[in-house]
């Protein structure tokens, strides 16, 4: 008998320790054509969805601003211009392939001067305290293996009075969407990555990693206990995909 913890990998059990490794391997896979994917996944909503984000944040020039799991770097080019030159943009991830496509797709946008790519896990966050205004993470909390981990780094880094903003796949709000979801996700979904990106597992895998993820009410207390107020979400498409948005006092 072994007393090995361990955690979700999508619907598998898996040790603690290899989860972040597992993940890694599925961006590295998917990094290339992730914002195509993106588009077919959502019909191109995804993009209202950031757009609200940017709305919500409240960013101001001259800010800081981290977005962790930035990815492609589809908020960090929005920031990087609401920010201005005297602001600066963090652009965190913690898989150097996503990390990669993002800050040179950022280059060739001629968005470099205010932002700085860094490699970086979520749970421990390499800045010092009360850093950053502002902090986004965008379809990544999901992924992160201790989420309350991560949430008290995010606490830890961001000033008083600074909002963290947590873009995320979460509970459909009717039985007939959640069923039409369902067919989409697990049946559609790993046919377009195997399609697209001759990746049927790794969307299998992010399919999987959605309905796994906390529920709205759920994570709104999960950041709540972390330490942040005035903690509350936004449904968007239905819950598909929920805002929720927490202050450090």
């Amino acid at each position: 008998m072994t007393d090995r913890k361990t955690t979700h990998f999508g619907y598998q059990e898996v040790p603690v320790e290899e989860k972040a490794g597992r993940v890694a391997e599925v961006f590295h896979s998917v990094a290339a054509r992730y914002d195509v994917m993106n588009d077919l996944m959502s019909g191109g909503v995804h993009r209202l969805w950031k757009r609200f984000t940017i709305e919500l944040s409240g960013a101001r020039p001259g800010q800081t601003i981290l977005d962790i799991a930035g990815g492609t770097g589809d908020l960090t080019a929005r920031f990087s211009r609401i920010v201005g030159p005297e602001g600066q943009v963090v652009l965190a991830d913690i898989n150097e392939s996503m990390l990669r496509v993002g800050r040179d797709r950022l280059m060739d946008r001629g968005i470099a001067g205010n932002v700085e790519p860094v490699q970086a896990d979520a749970q421990y966050l390499p800045f010092p305290d009360n850093t950053f205004d502002c902090i986004t993470i965008a379809f990544g909390l999901r992924n992160v293996t201790d989420k309350d981990l991560a949430l008290r780094s995010m606490l830890r880094v961001l000033k008083p009075g600074g909002r963290l903003l947590v873009l995320e796949f979460s509970r459909p709000q009717s039985k007939l969407l959640e069923k039409v979801y369902d067919q989409y996700s697990f049946r559609l979904l790993p046919f377009m990555g195997k399609l697209v990106a001759d990746d049927a597992d790794s969307y299998r895998y992010l399919a999987e990693s959605i309905r796994m993820h906390p529920d709205q009410e759920t994570l709104k207390q999960m950041m709540a206990d972390a330490g942040f107020v005035d903690c509350e979400y936004h449904n968007m498409t239905g819950g598909i995909v929920a805002l929720h948005r927490g202050i450090k006092p």
